[in-house]
């Protein structure tokens, strides 16, 4: 504890960044509390009005309350960013384990599937790919991730080939443990700190990309309350109602920077490499 205690004292930047990610998280976890209207209750009598003591972000065509909208909007798109990251993290860090320890045929197979993945533009690619598949929130999600996973593959396998010529791996091979407990006890925890700083850091980056692709009308569909999707909902009235666009806006660079800072303030903290 007094560990702990100490880290947050030391490190400033991460202690300041990892209180904004908990208000962020708090807002996401108590929406509907913190939420003055229910953000899919439509009143068309109160449509496109600015911002007022009823309605503190105004309404929208549909005479929602914007704010209400922006407080489930942090709800949707911490979910599903988290979602995202949590999937490439996987696939990224096993596909690149499995090719970094048996190399050969699999490790060829692999790192030239990730070289194709490379040699496109990702956010292009991923707009192909939710074009085929349809858009909502899980499609934009398995987009971005089947365009993501390669950094993760990537670090994963050159941490491997370099843990996996350490003599306690060549005595374990040698002693006869199984495969899967060499990953498992004596691998995987070697990589585990860095394959997690590397997640942590890339939240604000897939946060944003998601946003991108409900803009883009590839993600979110109405009426969810999510930021890209109220962008592209409010860019048609941006001369007679800015609120629409402003709003959102400013929630999605204060998520982005506030994970992007925490990301980096977490490395700062438990990067090994920091120590050398």
């Amino acid at each position: 504890m007094k560990k702990v205690l100490r880290t947050f004292k030391e490190n400033k930047q991460f202690t300041l960044f990892f209180i904004l990610g908990l208000v962020v998280i708090g807002i996401a976890i108590f929406a509907p509390q913190l939420s003055p209207y229910d953000p899919l209750n439509a009143v068309m009598t109160e449509s496109l009005q600015e911002p007022s003591s009823a309605h503190p972000f105004g309404t929208d065509k549909l005479g929602r309350d914007l704010l209400s909208r922006v407080i489930f909007g942090t709800r949707t798109s911490l979910i599903m960013t988290l979602c995202l990251v949590a999937v490439i993290f996987v696939i990224g860090t096993f596909l690149g384990v499995i090719a970094g320890y048996f190399g050969g045929v699999v490790d060829a197979v692999i790192m030239r599937i990730a070289d194709m993945m490379i040699s496109f533009p990702g956010l292009v690619l991923a707009i192909a790919i939710a074009g085929m598949l349809g858009p909502n929130l899980v499609n934009a999600v398995i987009s971005i991730a089947a365009v993501s996973w390669t950094k993760y593959a990537r670090l994963a396998r050159s941490m491997v080939l370099k843990v996996k010529k350490s003599l306690y791996i060549e005595a374990a091979v040698v002693n006869g443990t199984k495969t899967w407990k060499i990953l498992l006890v004596h691998i995987l925890p070697n990589m585990v700190t860095q394959m997690v700083v590397t997640a942590a850091a890339d939240i604000g980056t897939m946060m944003l990309e998601l946003a991108s692709l409900s803009f883009l009308g590839f993600g979110a569909t109405a009426p969810t309350p999510e930021w890209g999707l109220m962008l592209n909902e409010g860019r048609t009235y941006m001369a007679k109602a800015p609120w629409l666009m402003i709003y959102p806006g400013i929630a999605i660079v204060i998520c982005v920077v506030v994970f992007n800072m925490l990301g980096d303030s977490i490395r700062d903290v438990l990067d090994p490499r920091q120590d050398q």
